[in-house]
């Protein structure tokens, strides 16, 4: 399932006119009116294009009034990069021996975030608003679902529900961040080569 996240990935940037879009909005924030004149297309050829690329992640977007205006979302164009980089060579890193263990100042920190956030049965208190403490949260409540199994949506709930009320923002997290997928209302945990890696922030 890793290899069909990546190719859908890259699917949404197999179009000339989408890269332009993803281009001018590295500059910051523009709406679709100005988008359709800077690449001399139709706003509704922008609708279309920008659809695709915010089913993929790769914009955000928001509307003031009846204009909307879209926004690069560089978390999950780095992420999914990093994701495809990782796949091609996983078995190139294991053959040169490579561990995956965990250095100590990582698990210094690790072990430092989750004695923070989570109580001694194990509640969670909140979820952290920084990005590296909220993946590290993130990636240890997935550690505890089944591999393999596909979880309905009340599942999903119910298992979230036993260490934190808000299920729908924690849900949410694991899609936006790639610990898992979703599927008609099904959801199933991504291999760990894509989930985002809070031990590469600062």
């Amino acid at each position: 399932m890793q290899l069909e996240k990546v190719v859908n990935f890259h699917k949404a940037l197999a179009d000339a006119t989408r890269i332009k879009i993803l281009i001018l909005l590295a500059e910051g924030e523009l709406n679709g009116q100005t988008l359709a004149e800077k690449l001399g297309v139709t706003p509704a050829t922008i609708t279309h294009h920008a659809t695709k690329l915010r089913d993929a992640a790769l914009i955000n977007e928001r509307r003031e009034k009846n204009t909307i205006y879209f926004t690069l979302n560089d978390y999950f164009i780095k992420s999914n990069s990093a994701a495809t980089e990782a796949l091609i060579y996983r078995r190139v890193g294991a053959s040169k021996g490579e561990s995956g263990t965990m250095n100590e100042e990582n698990q210094r920190t690790r072990d430092s975030v989750l004695r923070n956030f989570f109580t001694a049965e194990g509640k969670l208190k909140s979820l952290p608003a920084q990005l590296k403490k909220k993946l590290i949260v993130l990636e240890h409540l997935v550690s505890r679902l089944e591999k393999g199994r596909a979880y309905s949506e009340k599942e999903l709930n119910a298992f979230i529900k036993e260490v934190h009320e808000d299920f729908a923002t924690i849900r949410r997290e694991f899609i936006m961040h790639q610990f898992m997928y979703r599927e008609r209302e099904v959801y199933e945990l991504n291999p760990p080569e894509l989930w985002a890696r809070w031990e590469e922030l600062s």
